[in-house]
């Protein structure tokens, strides 16, 4: 079965050695350049393409010109799209006469879209999963190959949570290549009643507000913390990274964003319902530190107030 490979990211290489280990012929490896701004804590997929002479190009468009050509010059029967993070346009689909198949990190139909992983987290999810879809012209809309479920932790961050989708995706992709490279598979429509969809995020979309519950608060700090670029408030105009928070039982007992206490263990700070412990801070330019050593170098006390206007730092 010749196949051309979109992909990125860790799970990007998962699907090219799930390819591999179930015997397709993979003809090229369409992938993009890493972005400077970005942590790159992820694995390779360029990286094993190359130890497995598999001839690459580097795209950071899928409608970049010269793309369309190349993909058809390798005569693929089936496309595979694995974190690749732009849409392939309908003329590079038609390339392949048995279709093209996307890997999403969610359980379509929800969730569609980009940084479905941080988004289950920002929004308090319990599950989630992986779905191997068909490409069409509209994202993640097309009939369902396989899924595998994810059980999300209280104390899954983004990075771990990455790290059980991995695992779910070579499950998945096990059960769902052999049939598909046989003719075997079966399709399912998605139904878009169900549908839910999510863009991309951007550092700024970490700022906290503290009008909201504490176990929101927390679930938006487990969303984006390390590697991701944190979630954060202010203090003196400066911004206030919260690397890590939990959420606590009973009344705020102040208004939101005031501090109620500071002790060896943390932080408190006043939410909309309840309260969050921080537990891990950085102030911009500073190191980070637990949040009592912080507190008593910033000189944190009961009454403080979190989250006022921020100075042009």
């Amino acid at each position: 079965m010749r196949t051309v490979v979109f992909a990125y990211h860790g799970i990007g290489r998962i699907g090219l050695e799930a390819l591999l280990r179930h015997g397709f012929d993979v003809r090229g490896l369409v992938t993009h350049s890493d972005d400077a701004r970005e942590d790159v804590w992820w694995p390779s997929v360029a990286e094993l393409a190359a130890e497995r002479a598999i001839p690459i190009l580097r795209r950071d468009e899928a409608k970049e010109p010269g793309l369309e050509e190349a993909v058809a010059a390798w005569a693929p029967e089936m496309l595979f799209s694995f974190y690749f993070r732009h849409m392939l346009p309908q003329s590079i689909l038609d390339a392949a006469p048995r279709g093209g198949f996307n890997l999403h990190g969610s359980l379509l139909p929800r969730y569609r879209g980009r940084a479905p992983a941080n988004w289950v987290l920002v929004n308090g999810e319990s599950e989630t999963g992986v779905t191997l879809h068909r490409m069409t012209r509209r994202p993640d809309d097309g009939a369902i190959v396989d899924q595998e479920r994810v059980e999300i932790a209280p104390l899954d961050t983004a990075y771990t949570l990455f790290g059980k989708l991995e695992q779910a995706a070579r499950r998945a992709l096990d059960r769902a290549l052999p049939a598909l490279r046989d003719g075997l598979a079966t399709e399912t429509a998605q139904n878009p009643q169900q549908a839910s969809y999510f863009g991309g995020r951007r550092p700024e979309d970490g700022r906290i507000d503290w009008n909201l519950p504490a176990r929101r608060i927390y679930d938006l700090v487990r969303a984006v913390t390390h590697p991701y670029p944190g979630a954060f408030t202010t203090v003196d105009g400066l911004r206030l990274f919260v690397w890590w928070a939990r959420p606590l039982d009973g009344a705020a007992g102040a208004n939101p964003g005031t501090i109620v206490s500071v002790d060896e263990d943390g932080v408190v700070v006043a939410a909309g319902e309840g309260r969050l412990r921080l537990v891990t801070l950085q102030q911009q330019g500073s190191p980070e530190l637990p949040a009592a050593v912080f507190a008593m170098a910033a000189k944190l006390v009961a009454g403080r107030r979190l989250g006022e206007m921020e100075s042009s730092h």
